[in-house]
């Protein structure tokens, strides 16, 4: 496991609990020698996490829009900031460079941003592990939702199962390292959506 992108908000909460967690997320990813990829901003969460790493010798890569970093959100400071064209571009590059996933507390953004992971992972695109940092209790009503989408026949319980969840960010990246990909039947997806 080279890098993890950790997917969170620009906006801090109103608890200092979720900046103290997206920090230990942090410095837990330098420790274990695991490069951070996030999302290239400097405040909120996403700039707890990455300069917490930073002060713990680890290495960050942010990815940022170009409209976000001509406004100065951008975090010079980290090890390398990739500029790129669009939204699009950035979930795309922060993929291609990742061996897995984590949501921490956030907003649209980084409900979109695991959602999209969580997707590419049950059409089989990529086998790589998605976890949400349940810190406070933030992601309780959403799993709870997801549950419900198994009860009602819409997501299938092996890619529920394959979720990985905790409030404790060590057992997170241990869950992480110890994951088993989910086997997608490729062929029945493709029978599935051609009968639609």
């Amino acid at each position: 496991m080279k890098r993890i992108c950790v997917f969170c908000g620009s906006s801090s909460g109103f608890k200092k609990e979720y900046a103290e967690s997206a920090a230990a997320v942090g410095r837990l990813l330098a420790a274990s020698g695991i490069e951070l990829v996030y999302g290239g901003g400097k405040v909120g969460l996403m700039g707890a996490a990455a300069k917490a790493a930073l002060a713990h010798g680890g290495k960050v890569i942010g990815v940022i829009p170009r409209d976000l970093s001509d406004r100065g959100l951008g975090y010079e400071a980290v090890t390398c900031l990739e500029v790129v064209e669009n939204m699009h571009e950035r979930k795309a590059r922060m993929a291609g460079l990742s061996d897995a996933f984590i949501a921490l507390p956030g907003g649209y953004g980084t409900f979109e941003e695991i959602f999209e992971a969580l997707t590419w992972m049950q059409l089989g695109l990529h086998t790589k592990p998605c976890a949400f940092l349940n810190s406070l209790g933030y992601y309780d009503k959403l799993l709870a939702f997801l549950r419900h989408t198994v009860a009602e026949g819409f997501i299938g319980e092996e890619f529920m199962s394959a979720l990985i969840c905790s409030d404790r960010p060590e057992i997170l990246i241990e869950k992480i390292r110890t994951f088993k990909p989910v086997k997608v039947d490729k062929a029945a997806w493709a029978l599935g959506l051609s009968a639609e």
